[in-house]
């Protein structure tokens, strides 16, 4: 019985170092790692051994056949990534690959004991510590703005999506390292300065996220609601009380076509009563939103989200999925397999002007780019849509950091592999921008830890 990788999958490759067969795939070494949604288990080579599942830390991993309801279609999934990939001859185990020594991570006798500070308890903040502390013999303090640690996994990742919030725990047992000091409740530029924060440590690594939703620059837009905010409410965010946005209307329109517009409209549309992860407060006032609208300014070939997370959206009872067929060119998209996960959802002319029909429903709208917004009519390239409420969800961006230089224009710190100055390092969306999953910053900490010690090393 082989295993299969589903939804929940954060890409980190924990399971790729312990599987004794590299059957899982793509690897952090291979083009496509990053890239793909999520991971693969090759069915023609897996053994059946389980040291997968045991270590995937967000529990995505499962026999094949025990997978039924909505994660039914993984086992066909995982095997058709490898569809168009042959299999070696062999007469055993396909054992990994041994490839040249490498000694990236080999440190003097001498190399001091050295004290960084890690700013945010994101996943890229804690994958950072975790590098530190498996690979050096440093100190490492953490700083957090907020009182409780958890970053994006606390406070990102959607409420319905509890396995993908364990990783959590795997990070929690870092902040009673012996070697870690926590530091909460304190904001650099508010509580301490950069220049201090350089000053009492040997280095400082910036994980601080990108924490604000890009602009629609469009009139209208001070009226909009930012996809943080909306996040941040559903999840129970300090700084975003319950009554901090109005969800009583019927209709919602959601601008954006990734994975956080489709956590959104998910939630929107839910049964309160099924949201056990939503603070009480919060729960209370759901359930008057019928109809979410994702706005897409593109094509649905073109779409940002992954494909778990469009067949979650797709798979789910009691809430329809119909996709506006009035531009012909989505049929077209559909119908040429562009978009292939669309092919089996309902196309229909949607008519703003009639009521939100009854039951629930999330409608697709794609090549209709938003014009203005009047506080309820959001004109749009082909259609004037009634919404009681507008969310912008087109990407975040970071906030820039009195003392730190900032690209305006990638919303990033400027930096060569993660060095901003020897001292001074960006790991996480501060660093590459808002791209890449929970699991990318696991490389991306790497790298930044990597050039951290080489400055060291040159400089003593």
């Amino acid at each position: 019985m082989p295993y299969a990788i589903t939804q929940t999958c954060c890409t980190d490759a924990s399971c790729v170092a312990a599987c004794p067969v590299n059957c899982i795939h793509p690897t952090p070494d291979e083009p496509d790692y990053g890239k793909a949604d999520m991971l693969y288990v090759d069915p023609r080579t897996c053994i059946d051994c389980g040291a997968c599942a045991d270590a995937c830390p967000v529990d995505a991993v499962f026999p094949a056949e025990t997978l039924v309801g909505g994660l039914a279609e993984y086992p066909r999934i995982n095997a058709d990534y490898f569809a168009d990939k042959p299999v070696a001859p062999r007469s055993g185990p396909t054992f990994h690959q041994w490839g040249p020594p490498r000694f990236d991570r080999v440190l003097p006798a001498d190399f001091p004991r050295l004290d960084v500070a890690v700013v945010g308890t994101g996943p890229a903040g804690m994958y950072t510590v975790q590098d530190l502390l498996l690979h050096t013999p440093a100190r490492v303090t953490v700083y957090d703005r907020l009182t409780e640690p958890g970053g994006l996994i606390r406070y990102g990742v959607a409420p319905d999506h509890q396995a993908t919030k364990r990783i959590g725990e795997t990070f929690a047992r870092h902040h009673v390292h012996e070697r870690v000091r926590m530091r909460l409740g304190v904001e650099v530029g508010r509580d301490v300065s950069v220049e201090q924060l350089r000053a009492r440590h040997d280095a400082v690594i910036y994980a601080t996220g990108a924490a604000e939703s890009r602009a629609l620059g469009i009139p209208g837009e001070e009226l909009t609601v930012p996809a943080t905010t909306v996040v941040g409410w559903y999840n129970g965010h300090p700084e975003v009380p319950a009554d901090a946005l109005d969800v009583s209307g019927e209709r919602v329109v959601v601008v954006g076509n990734g994975n956080v517009a489709l956590d959104i409209a998910r939630i929107l549309t839910a049964d309160p009563a099924a949201l056990t992860g939503v603070p009480p407060a919060v729960r209370a006032r759901l359930g008057a939103v019928r109809e979410v609208v994702l706005l897409g300014r593109r094509g649905p070939e073109s779409a940002a989200y992954t494909r778990p997370e469009l067949m979650a959206i797709r798979n789910r009872s009691g809430v329809d999925l119909v996709v506006d067929d009035a531009d012909q060119r989505v049929g077209q998209a559909v119908e040429d397999g562009a978009a292939p996960l669309l092919a089996g959802v309902r196309r229909e002319r949607v008519d703003w002007a009639a009521p939100v029909p009854p039951g629930r429903r999330i409608v697709l709208r794609f090549h209709s780019a938003p014009e203005k917004f009047t506080g309820s009519l959001l004109h749009t390239g082909g259609a004037d849509i009634p919404a009681d409420l507008v969310v912008k969800a087109i990407g975040h961006r970071a906030r820039p950091l009195p003392g730190l230089p900032f690209d305006e224009a990638t919303g990033t710190v400027p930096n060569e592999a993660g060095r901003v100055a020897p001292g001074t390092y960006v790991v996480g969306w501060i660093k590459r921008g808002s791209t890449g999953g929970i699991g990318a910053n696991r490389q991306d900490a790497a790298e930044t830890v990597a050039t951290l010690l080489q400055d060291a090393r040159a400089t003593r």
